[in-house]
């Protein structure tokens, strides 16, 4: 299924978190949080100001991004879970 998000929304994809500390210890399913990082898979056209000019997205497909822990919406496309989200909920692009 072909997703475009409109306006200032992204399509984000969560990236797995390390299942292991920095110390080495295994750390369980029923313990870990959520990801707050994620993969940019789709973009929207930008924002649009008052005067109906479009700016476009600081963000691009492919961009990993950290965002906030309850930023977004989950939904679930072609039996992959992501997360529908506005550009202001993006902390940052991550390097």
């Amino acid at each position: 299924m072909k997703f475009r998000p409109l306006h200032d929304r992204v399509l984000v994809k969560r990236v797995d978190a390390e299942t292991k500390t920095a110390g080495g210890i295994i750390i369980p399913d029923s313990a870990k949080e959520k990801p707050m990082q994620g993969e940019i898979l789709a973009v929207g056209s930008g924002h649009r100001n008052e005067d109906g000019t479009v700016t476009p997205l600081d963000v691009k497909a492919g961009d990993r991004v950290l965002f906030g822990k309850w930023s977004g919406t989950e939904v679930k496309l072609d039996d992959e879970d992501v997360l529908i989200m506005k550009e202001s909920d993006i902390l940052g692009i991550l390097g």
